[in-house]
């Protein structure tokens, strides 16, 4: 049932209410095997681009409306919050989730491969968030971005962070410098609770 809501509100995403192209209809609802991420369609427009990051599912998924139709691009594993459910307080360990009519968006990217931060496992101050930043405007919550999972690569694909969306390294440079902009919707799906 989820899969089928995940295609049906991909296909409401699309500027001229058109169909999802059928080559990728299996392809949408496929997962996504651990060890790889998946590229699909060719992009035409980034501009048209815009990301669902499916948390019961644990990837990221890149499509472009083209056209009036809604094509799979490039699908990575992520790790999302340690904790099931819509983010409530920071600190809950919760990703925040929304709404294909209320997306999020990308505010800002930010070189981030010197950023510390301290997990409180008793590694310290340590690097931790790859080479960018993708900070989300998420009303209500501060502080919430995609990026990438130096020195926590295992966690990839998984339920660990503190709220944010982590992908391994090498997945957010792509993302990075063939898909994301400022500016860029961002859906996050809600947890099967």
């Amino acid at each position: 049932m989820r899969q089928i809501f995940i295609l049906l509100a991909v296909m409401m995403m699309t500027a001229c209410g058109g169909k999802a192209n059928n080559s990728n209809q299996e392809q949408v609802t496929d997962t996504i095997p651990e060890e790889q991420q998946i590229v699909f369609g060719e992009m035409v427009n980034r501009d048209n681009c815009f990301i669902v990051i499916d948390k019961p599912a644990l990837h990221l998924s890149v499509y472009e409306d083209q056209q009036g139709d809604t094509v799979l691009l490039a699908r990575y594993p992520v790790c999302v919050g340690k904790n099931l459910g819509q983010k409530e307080k920071s600190g809950d360990m919760k990703t925040p989730e929304c709404t294909f009519d209320d997306p999020f968006s990308i505010t800002e990217i930010k070189a981030a491969s010197s950023w510390t931060h301290d997990f409180g496992d008793g590694r310290g101050a340590i690097l931790a968030y790859g080479n960018w930043f993708m900070r989300l405007k998420t009303p209500g919550h501060k502080g919430i971005g995609i990026h990438g999972s130096t020195n926590n690569e295992s966690s990839v694909p998984g339920r660990g962070s503190e709220g944010c969306i982590r992908l391994r390294n090498e997945d957010l440079d792509i993302l990075k410098e063939k898909y994301a902009f400022v500016g860029m919707k961002v859906i996050i799906l809600k947890d099967e609770l």
